[in-house]
């Protein structure tokens, strides 16, 4: 894993000054770089790091098993970093994820050409996507907006998953209607590599859980990676989330089911 490959939130000009980076830039930058091809099922994905204590790792990944087995998370492969690996310090356990912007990069390589628009706030009734209740665009923030949702503790994915109604943490891009076959034979093709989360993919020129969309275009909401820490920190667990922190080969990964 090289916490080097994703650019820090300050860019320079050509004077050398540093500039405030939106992370909408930081988005487009990490979809370039992966390499991820679910067909071989090899290549480096997009990862959100996690930090806890090390006294809490075995109820955090009994939480993070019980999201992903809700269907709240991109992806079922994770892996642990012990303290004095890498960037973790001694006394903490990281926890590597899947982020949703792999699925963008995917996309991406498939000739597909998208527009990540926002992060926001679902609403989930009897197990069903309504719509967007919160929104923070990527062009706007200089800190990823799903970091800044799960912060403010507007989620409850708890109630999500003991009931079926909630809110949760998602994603939303557009892409050209004349894409739509494309798209859905790429997501397809991530379903049968074990990525999921797509909470809609909308008809062109049509709204997508209360959101319209440009002309010509279609929308596609996307299940945040960030709903694990989101239930983590419900149950009162202290957790730290860098969002779009690190490239990192899909083979370096395991099923939860492995280490749970």
């Amino acid at each position: 894993m090289n916490y080097k490959d994703i650019k820090p939130e300050y860019n320079r000009n050509m004077n050398n000054t540093p500039q405030i980076m939106f992370v909408i830039s930081r988005v487009e930058d990490a979809m370039y770089k992966v390499t991820f091809d679910p067909r071989k099922r090899t290549g480096k994905i997009i990862a959100n790091l996690s930090i806890i204590d090390e006294r809490d790792l075995s109820r955090v990944l009994s939480l993070f098993k019980e999201a992903i087995q809700s269907g709240l998370s991109v992806s079922p492969f994770i892996r642990i970093l012990r303290g004095g690996e890498e960037v973790i310090e001694k006394g903490k356990v990281g926890i590597a994820t899947v982020c949703s912007i792999t699925i963008d990069g995917v996309l991406l390589k498939a000739g597909i050409p998208l527009k990540p628009k926002f992060g926001g706030v679902v609403e989930i009734r009897d197990g069903n996507p309504t719509r967007f209740i919160d929104l923070l665009t990527y062009d706007s923030t200089t800190i990823d907006p799903l970091e800044i949702l799960m912060s403010q503790e507007l989620t409850s994915v708890t109630e999500m998953i003991n009931t079926g109604s909630g809110k949760i943490l998602a994603n939303f891009r557009e892409a050209p209607m004349v894409a739509r076959d494309a798209i859905e034979h790429t997501l397809d093709t991530l379903v049968k590599a074990g990525f999921s989360g797509v909470l809609e993919v909308g008809e062109p020129n049509t709204e997508v859980l209360g959101v319209p969309v440009e002309r010509d275009h279609l929308g596609i909401a996307i299940i945040g990676g960030t709903n694990p820490m989101a239930y983590v920190q419900e149950q009162g667990i202290r957790i730290q989330t860098r969002e779009m922190s690190s490239l990192i080969d899909i083979e370096e990964m395991v099923h939860i089911e492995e280490v749970v």
